[in-house]
């Protein structure tokens, strides 16, 4: 859409011209008004607008010196110059700042609409000037194999927009009618034991090897493009072009050549996979759909049972069995978080998550990225509880497992196990650390601080931030050294403070109130009452001598 705005210190000039001018058909949604130059400037640099008309005489700032300044700080701004009076400097000045049109005034309908309708024309020639400039350069800029899995991630990720890729369609020949195409995941199982076994842990290399045999195993019935997900290194996703039009024949080709490539990988390298098929599909928007029917397939994956002939998975398969009785583990945080020792109630819950593998009759690769996923998510919860700091910590990493030094192959719920214990080592190690540090003297120096300031406004959060340390972790320690949470010791501080104050009768509860850090006299006087089942002035009366 088009902005305008309308520069002209008389009113009903300005209403003549929005009654005039056919915004509609023109494509203009929104129309600016300034009376004067230095207005106009203002409206400028808070909105993008396209195309601006200008009366030429004005106060504060005239038309020519705007237009000097227009061509210096808004350079593709353009303009139609309007003058009531037939003036060489400004014609001179319009032309030199190379304005769209010169209008006199009275405005005439036909000569405005003329005037924007040169504007518009001439804005749309600049703009598709400007995109077929862009697609050259992305042409001579990038590869067609970056532009292809620029393209294919864009689709798989959701962020594919229709007008900026069609030309890359177009590029790369995914636009030919009468053709199919499908998305296979490929998911290697033991990538890291082959990476350090034959490819000098270079998981790029890996890929590369991968991604050359799939290509010679499908290139008799299909057209392949391959690519490492950068999201899951252990995923190969792989584009298949097929010509025809019948779904089932590209399918049956797709399952057979996949259970090839199957067992080529296993023969060659040792490489256990899961390959998941998504359907065919007429057009490339709809690889999303294919890719996330693939992604399903291989997460169906059943750990408990032998696959002889390799683990092909079709996206039928997606739909079969039930995964919804997964229990969530992150039940189980609260419990973990107020634990006395955090490592001995890991290893606690660890041996019953061993307990419900080895019962479990079915359990899935997409059950197993679940739970290692929630067991990540709540032992960063737990270990910064107990004190461990979050920058030691996997928190938001793509691979949490790889940063953790876990190599995370698995392909049965043993392996899997082998996973989960090294997990709750690694997590009981940083906690162990961080408690054996000797954390007695900070919590004494809080007790020293609260002493010294109780009459100040006392955060747990300063304290957390001094140490880098957790509140929650803070709070607990302070509680087991005291017998008494932060918040309580002050306010336990405070009303000792607050007994010795009232026995000086020269000061007034609501000075004593002030002194010791509370903004309402009120307040106060309701602590004291829930401490002392008294007021402050009964307590005072209290000291008093009986006679």
């Amino acid at each position: 859409m088009i902005n305008v705005i309308i520069i002209d210190d008389e009113e009903p000039l300005r209403e003549a011209i929005k009654i005039l001018g056919q915004w509609e058909e023109l494509g203009v949604s929104h129309i600016y008004e300034a009376n004067n130059g230095k207005a106009a400037l203002e409206l400028l640099a808070q909105h993008s607008i396209d195309i601006a008309l200008i009366d030429m005489k004005m106060p504060e700032m005239n038309g020519k010196q705007l237009l000097q300044e227009l061509e210096r700080k808004y350079p593709r701004l353009l303009t139609i110059v309007i003058s009531g009076y037939d003036d060489f400097e400004y014609t001179k000045q319009a032309i030199r700042s190379r304005v769209v049109d010169y209008l006199l005034k009275p405005i005439n309908r036909q000569e405005l609409n003329q005037s924007l309708r040169k504007a518009v024309d001439l804005m749309e020639a600049r703009r598709k000037e400007e995109e077929e400039s862009i697609h050259q350069n992305i042409t001579l800029n990038m590869s067609l194999p970056k532009l292809k899995e620029k393209l294919y991630l864009s689709l798989i990720d959701r962020s594919y927009t229709r007008y900026y890729n069609e030309d890359l369609v177009k590029l790369i020949g995914a636009d030919q009618p009468n053709q199919l195409l499908a998305a296979v995941s490929i998911y290697m199982l033991n990538m890291k034991q082959l990476a350090k076994r034959r490819f000098k842990e270079d998981i790029d290399l890996l890929h590369f090897a991968v991604t050359n045999i799939v290509h010679d195993i499908t290139s008799s019935y299909f057209q392949s493009f391959s690519f490492a997900n950068p999201k899951r290194e252990r995923d190969i996703i792989t584009i298949l072009t097929f010509e025809g039009s019948y779904r089932e024949d590209m399918l049956y080709k797709l399952y057979h050549q996949m259970n090839k490539l199957s067992t080529t990988l296993r023969e060659l390298f040792q490489l256990e996979v899961v390959i998941g098929i998504g359907s065919p599909v007429h057009n490339i928007q709809e690889l999303t759909v294919s890719f996330d029917q693939a992604k399903r397939a291989v997460m169906k994956y059943d750990l408990k049972r032998e696959y002889n002939s390799g683990a092909v998975m079709k996206s039928d398969d997606a739909l079969e069995g039930n995964t919804s009785d997964y229990q969530s583990v992150l039940t189980r945080l609260n419990q973990l978080k107020q634990a006395s020792e955090a490592g001995r109630a890991m290893q606690s819950f660890y041996q019953y998550l061993a307990g419900q593998l080895e019962k479990a009759e079915q359990f899935t690769l997409g059950q197993s990225e679940k739970l290692l996923e929630e067991m990540i998510i709540m032992f960063n919860d737990v270990a910064m509880e107990f004190g461990v700091a979050s920058s030691k910590l996997p928190i938001g990493a793509d691979e949490p497992l790889r940063v953790l030094g876990i190599d995370g192959d698995y392909s049965n719920t043993e392996q899997l196990g082998s996973i989960l214990q090294q997990l709750v080592q690694g997590y009981k190690e940083m906690i162990d650390q961080e408690q054996q540090q000797d954390t007695s003297f900070k919590i004494q120096d809080i007790k020293k601080y609260i002493d010294q300031y109780y009459y100040e406004d006392i955060k747990v959060t300063m304290f957390a931030e001094k140490y880098y340390l957790s509140r929650e972790y803070l709070m607990k320690l302070f509680k087991q050294q005291y017998g008494r949470g932060i918040h309580e010791y002050v306010q336990h501080v405070r009303m000792e403070k607050a007994k010795e104050l009232l026995a000086d009768e020269q000061l007034k509860v609501q000075e004593i109130s002030d002194m010791l850090g509370y903004k309402d006299n009120n307040y106060f006087s309701k602590a004291f009452r829930n401490r002392f089942n008294m007021t402050p002035s009964e307590y005072r009366q209290s000291l008093e001598p009986k006679l």
